[in-house]
């Protein structure tokens, strides 16, 4: 994959926007639109179920159609592209394009502490952004690129 195209995918902090649920172009913004357009109009069979089938796991039904429209409709086009909508107090982004690198790992005070994460993000980064350093990006990203991110 060319080096552009992971960048996008890709925030300067190393999480991978593109399995973001937030992400527009990502994998589960598009798998949550087709299982959507699958269950078509599920919710009346999910309300007759619970009786026909004895199964009460229908009744909880439109608290997961609910969910899965948020899912359908992913509102981020990445990290490089626009504010982070998950994590509000990201310094990382603002950071990168000031100094000039695409990932911390370039950065000759990596790592650092001024990031605006919670102490479980920042371990993350650091660890994401220290593979990153060894591998080489490229292969970093065919590394994690089929991965679940959460």
């Amino acid at each position: 994959m060319k080096y552009d195209r992971i960048k996008k995918r890709t925030a300067p902090c190393g999480l991978h926007c593109g399995k973001c649920f937030a992400f527009r172009e990502g994998d589960i913004g598009k798998h949550a639109k087709s299982l959507k357009k699958l269950l078509g109009n599920f919710e009346v069979y999910a309300e007759r179920f619970v009786n026909l089938l004895d199964e009460p796991v229908f009744k909880s039904y439109s608290e997961f159609n609910n969910m899965l429209k948020y899912l359908a409709s992913p509102q981020c086009s990445g990290c490089r592209e626009e504010r982070c909508k998950l994590f509000k107090d990201c310094k990382v982004r603002g950071c990168a394009e000031k100094k000039g690198f695409d990932f911390c790992f370039e950065c000759p005070d990596f790592p650092c502490e001024d990031t605006g994460f919670d102490t479980h993000l920042h371990k993350r980064s650091v660890m994401i952004n220290k593979r990153m350093e060894k591998i080489g990006v490229e292969n970093y990203y065919n590394e994690i690129k089929d991965e679940p991110r959460y």
